[in-house]
């Protein structure tokens, strides 16, 4: 069953095309867009409730179409899906995951993924979902949700972080400093949890792969 979020993110990366991810569009109660991710969403069957950003990618027709929608950001210091981030905070939107952040340019996927540890400090259990698989942070060490036989990727936000001891993993870590992002990709979960031990406060990139793309 598919976990119902209550608000999307909608970024302008690729378009979610999974039956899973779909129906995280159809169940959502708010969909935020950024900019051009608006028209994708209309050509899907849904209209957004807001659209932010600086509009640089949002043809005029619609701009004049959903002018009372948009909120129109125009400052370049952070992107459109911080700014969409930040309207959803102004509404005390709660339950967040973000879709279509990955895909089509690689700077930008980058760039997303590391804003996700920055929005991770506010909302906790906030994700980055695609066609392949999730993303979540996590801040210390513990147990997490895992599928037996699924891949799981750990990247270290913060340079020197060492995992003193992981549990539940085909290939055991231990006491290993993570300097590199490739380090403990591509590991493979046992069971229905992994465990990672590691100091607090270190911002961890979980990834785990989706066994089938459904």
């Amino acid at each position: 069953m598919t976990e119902k979020y209550t608000t999307v993110i909608l970024a302008d990366g690729d378009f979610p095309s999974t039956p899973k991810t779909m129906q995280i569009l159809k169940q959502a109660k708010h969909i935020v867009c950024c900019d051009g991710a608006a028209e994708k969403l209309l050509r899907f069957g849904l209209e957004p409730d807001a659209i932010v950003g600086d509009l640089d990618s949002l043809a005029v027709k619609l701009q004049e179409k959903y002018a009372g929608k948009i909120i129109h950001i125009a400052e370049q210091e952070s992107n459109d899906l911080s700014k969409a981030f930040r309207y959803c905070r102004s509404q005390n939107y709660e339950n967040v995951v973000i879709l279509g952040a990955t895909g089509k340019r690689e700077d930008h996927t980058l760039g997303n993924l590391s804003l996700l540890a920055m929005y991770a400090k506010e909302l906790p259990d906030i994700k980055i979902i695609t066609d392949h698989g999730e993303f979540f942070v996590i801040f210390e060490g513990g147990t997490f949700e895992a599928t037996p036989g699924e891949q799981i990727s750990i990247i270290s936000l913060d340079s020197h972080l060492t995992i003193t001891n992981s549990e539940n993993l085909k290939y055991p870590i231990k006491n290993l400093t993570l300097t590199y992002w490739w380090q403990a990709t591509l590991n493979e979960a046992l069971s229905d949890t992994f465990s990672l031990d590691f100091p607090p406060h270190h911002p961890v990139l979980i990834y785990r792969a989706a066994k089938n793309k459904i």
